[in-house]
């Protein structure tokens, strides 16, 4: 038996211990560090010391890739289901899930942003989800109202929150806002100064709160 080569990469058929989670975490780690740009089959089979041809044992092109890096963060989110027997608890709970995923990778946000969920497991998460709410009085209508509505909301914050970092004193920041006109524009400056209105978790809960409420109102009417 020949001994391999050191730093020699597996050929196409090597399955080296691979599978499509390892795949997936690679991908994912390497889009973390240098940009969702930067993930091609080439590089990401460099990353995992593997010929680019290997990788089509696991992911069948680049878009099935793609869709599971929306799958690595939606997941994240999934458990959240599993722990409260309340619906409301559980929403809440799947959303401040995702949007701590998506800040943790926020290159994969146009992702998040731009691709349906349609690998197996988004799919079973989300008819657990769904199974969920119409158990609860939701039809099922108003179910994938609700769901899709969270995930809207909470992609779209999570969006806000990573691109619009403004400095205190750039136009548009906190102390930009409170130096403005105090006859014109009084409230606005008292907030700023205030701190009042700023902090991004905090709306993100308020307005996922409300939803809830809401949902609790319509969801049979």
């Amino acid at each position: 038996m020949t001994a391999e080569k050191p730093g020699a990469r597996r050929g196409r058929g090597e399955r080296v211990g691979l599978s499509r989670q390892r795949v997936l975490d690679a991908a994912l780690d390497l889009v973390d560090r240098r940009g969702l740009k930067a993930l091609t089959m080439r590089s990401l089979g460099e990353q995992l010391d593997v010929e680019a041809m290997t990788l089509y044992h696991y992911v069948p092109n680049k878009d099935a890739l793609l869709d599971g890096l929306v799958e690595q963060v939606f997941r994240t989110a999934a458990p959240a289901m599993d722990r409260p027997a309340d619906w409301r608890e559980a929403l809440r709970e799947y959303a401040k899930a995702l949007r701590e995923g998506l800040l943790r990778h926020p290159a994969i946000l146009p992702l998040a942003a731009s691709r349906p969920a349609v690998t197996q497991a988004t799919l079973d998460d989300i008819e657990a989800f769904l199974r969920m709410l119409t158990d609860n009085g939701f039809p099922l209508g108003r179910a994938l109202h609700a769901l899709n509505a969270v995930s809207v909301f909470t992609i779209g914050h999570a969006v806000m929150e990573a691109q619009l970092a403004v400095d205190a004193h750039e136009s548009g920041g906190a102390g930009w806002l409170a130096a403005l006109e105090t006859e014109r524009y009084p409230l606005i400056a008292r907030a700023a100064r205030d701190r009042a209105g700023v902090d991004d978790e905090e709306r993100f809960t308020f307005a996922v709160d409300a939803m809830l409420l809401g949902f609790d109102e319509l969801r049979a009417g």
